[in-house]
């Protein structure tokens, strides 16, 4: 957890299981956002307008996206994409225009708006060392759910299934494609902007605001 972010106060002393990949498996799916709640930004005016959108709302889902590495020496020059969402929309940042991915890097930075998500430790190199700020308001949602007794990280697979006995779809082919592309999927907006959209389900269904 990192930024300012704390956990309310809670007494997990009780030990709770996680629901196991065979368990997920037989759940019913949880629903998608679907492309008419999910905007593409990539040009500064686009940027803009989605920034204002987004500081209306205290609390975001957050995620980001890189090109994958395929050799072990091979570094990342990613995030290539970032994601946040709220209850209601999700935008997906593309960060290859300069003046978009400065807007991004502000509203990154702004400790005043919460974001929340999984697995946060390697966006937010990655965001630092491309973008040149240290994201603010961050909220690693596996360290609330540790808090509360589960012993392993969630991830958002794992939250959903616990929280809404529902499994989370998330397409492999999806996540291991090219990032970096100018003109990105359907495939891959559904699948980035629902990976924030998560986390903010998740946020809202724990209480925390």
């Amino acid at each position: 957890m990192r930024a300012g972010v704390s956990c309310p106060a809670m007494t997990p002393r009780e030990h709770h299981p996680t629901t196991s990949k065979e368990e997920i498996a037989l759940l019913a799916p949880f629903e998608q956002l679907r492309l008419d709640r999910i905007t593409l930004v990539n040009t500064a005016a686009q940027a803009r307008e989605a920034c204002a959108a987004l500081r209306d709302h205290a609390i975001w889902g957050f995620d980001t996206e890189s090109k994958p590495t395929f050799f072990k020496d091979q570094v990342s020059d990613g995030p290539h994409i970032v994601q946040l969402a709220t209850l209601q929309h999700a935008w997906v940042f593309q960060l290859h225009e300069p003046d978009c991915r400065t807007q991004v890097a502000a509203l990154l930075a702004d400790g005043g708006h919460t974001k929340a998500g999984f697995g946060l430790g390697d966006d937010t190199r990655r965001i630092v060392s491309k973008l040149g700020v240290e994201p603010g308001g961050v909220l690693e949602l596996n360290a609330v759910f540790r808090e509360r007794g589960y012993r392993k990280d969630m991830g958002v697979k794992g939250a959903i299934a616990v929280l809404f006995n529902q499994r989370f779809i998330k397409s492999k082919k999806a996540a291991t494609s090219n990032w970096a592309n100018a003109r990105l999927t359907e495939a891959q907006l559904i699948y980035a902007a629902n990976d924030a959209w998560g986390a903010v389900r998740v946020h809202h269904a724990l209480g925390l605001g």
